[in-house]
């Protein structure tokens, strides 16, 4: 390649940050063949956040130390893609120690909890930024984790990373954009690659594979049909990988806008038969005297649903990882409870319960914590309780009882209910809503009057202890369990009603 072919591109995108009355200057590698236009506005916003005061502070005590500063990776990508971001990520050339020494005059706070890895944080003018010393990362092929090498050149430092658009950097206080492996490209045509042939870039940290596909959701792009054909081929290697970073990656390709292609991904290559099996499994086979709905299919309908449902109600913080993933897995009891009735029919009975129980074995497998296993096995558990109530409508104990035993889970139980009627029957879905409706409104009305997320016994232990001249024990236990099916079954009925028919409970069970 000539000398001019590798010479810089320059723009005149504004003012330098150091000198504000003078021009600020960009460049980008001339090599990269892509529409100006298409490229001006992303350096502009490159250059106001250049000038913030975060970045223009570090930027200006690295350059004084004598040693090199890049914001890299994310921020840059989304510079690109005119996508806001709340993470601001910084590689040198510094080691650790000295990016310590460099930052402590200018940080409110600072942290070394990833040094070992190379890593300071700090917050500098208000936001939290993470400074990374040039690394050169070395896996042997069998350890779930890299051996920390670090190095001494951004272009390096770039090349080790997951995908191109993710191994840009922006040199400070230059302003000089790198581009070592087409990423601005790859950006543009909406591509995900690897920087190295893909079998090493994989063979080197297979979770990459799972980023994939979490990029793949998150930013919309599609893979590269060489680095597709790797993740399938390689697919076998995620085991390696220790089970909270997967659970990790899977957090958060459930947490992006729009999961639905990234699980395609997982399912499609093979891996998901390896980190999640209980999704393919649902794209049972179809035998052509018994129909049923193509479950896999539905199960990712329901996700969007529900989805769609955590946005539009706004009772939930969102994006809601326990809410996406009782709506991925709700019906993964399916392939273990199918039976093909005569006549045609499938049945899967039981195939709620079954679930729960297969989530919560997998959630544990993947290291998710007790809260999120317990909240995501008991939506599974209750997902189907409403169907039914369309064609007889429940009293006001069968209500009760539904709250009850929703507890904390009760709005994420509405929006997973909502969900999963997937039906194209417009008939019977506007008749399953109406009855939803009306349930939620009954529940509201209840509420209101009895106080229903508190339903309690009337008489609490002491009191009860006392009505019966009872000491603490079993018995106690049994007579409050009595009071309560009493409250759900009547409603509140007041302290001296209950007290009375404890009493004839008590002397019915005592003759008994």
């Amino acid at each position: 390649m000539s000398a001019s072919a590798t010479r810089a591109r320059s723009w005149n995108t504004g003012r330098d940050p150091r000198r504000p009355e003078t021009a600020r200057v960009l460049r980008l590698p001339s090599r990269t063949m892509v529409p100006m236009q298409s490229v001006a506005a992303a350096l502009a916003r490159l250059g106001d956040l250049a000038a913030s005061p975060t970045v223009s502070r570090l930027s200006a005590a690295f350059d004084a130390a004598g040693h090199e500063l890049a914001l890299v990776g994310g921020p840059v990508r989304d510079a690109f893609l005119d996508r806001g971001t709340n993470d601001l990520d910084f590689t040198t050339d510094a080691t650790p120690d000295q990016i310590l020494g460099i930052i402590a005059p200018i940080a409110q706070a600072h942290w070394d909890i990833g040094r070992r890895f190379g890593t300071i944080g700090a917050k500098i003018a208000g936001e939290q930024v993470e400074i990374t010393t040039y690394r050169t990362d070395a896996y042997d092929g069998e350890s779930r984790k890299p051996e920390v090498v670090f190095g001494d050149s951004l272009e390096d430092d770039l090349a080790r990373r997951d995908f191109t658009v993710n191994a840009l950097a922006l040199r400070l206080p230059k302003l000089e954009l790198v581009d070592p492996s087409g990423g601005v490209e790859d950006l543009l045509a909406q591509t995900l690659r690897t920087p190295s042939a893909p079998e090493r870039s994989f063979g080197d940290d297979p979770l990459r594979m799972l980023r994939a596909a979490r990029f793949a959701s998150q930013l919309g792009f599609h893979v590269e049909p060489g680095t597709l054909a790797a993740m399938s081929e390689l697919a076998g290697a995620i085991e390696r990988i220790s089970a909270e970073r997967v659970r990790d990656e899977l957090a958060k390709l459930l947490l992006t806008d729009a999961p639905r292609p990234g699980i395609r991904l997982l399912v499609d290559t093979g891996l998901a038969d390896r980190v999640l099996p209980e999704v393919p499994a649902l794209r049972l086979e179809v035998d052509e005297h018994h129909h049923h709905k193509d479950v896999y299919e539905h199960s990712l309908t329901v996700l969007d649903q529900a989805i769609d449902y955590e946005v539009a109600r706004g009772n939930l913080d969102s994006p809601d990882l326990v809410m996406r993933l009782a709506a991925l897995l709700h019906d993964i009891g399916k392939p273990k409870t199918r039976r093909l009735e005569p006549g045609g029919a499938v049945s899967f009975h039981h195939h709620d319960v079954i679930g729960a129980k297969l989530a919560r074995k997998r959630l544990r497998a993947l290291r998710f914590d007790n809260d999120t296993i317990d909240a995501v096995g008991r939506l599974i558990e209750l997902h189907l309780r409403f169907f039914g109530y369309a064609d007889a409508a429940w009293t006001d104990s069968a209500v009760r009882r539904y709250v009850r035993d929703a507890g904390d889970q009760l709005e994420r139980l509405h929006i997973l209910t909502r969900a999963d009627v997937t039906t194209r029957n417009r008939r019977k879905a506007d008749r399953l809503g109406f009855a939803y409706d009306d349930l939620e409104e009954r529940i509201a009305v209840l509420a209101e009057e009895e106080e229903l997320a508190a339903v309690r016994p009337e008489l609490d232990g002491n009191e009860i202890q006392a009505a019966l001249g009872i000491p603490p024990g079993r018995e106690v236990g049994e007579a409050y369990r009595f009071l309560l099916e009493l409250r759900l079954d009547e409603g509140p009925i007041g302290p001296d009603a209950a007290r009375e028919r404890l009493l004839e409970w008590w002397a019915a069970r005592s003759a008994g």
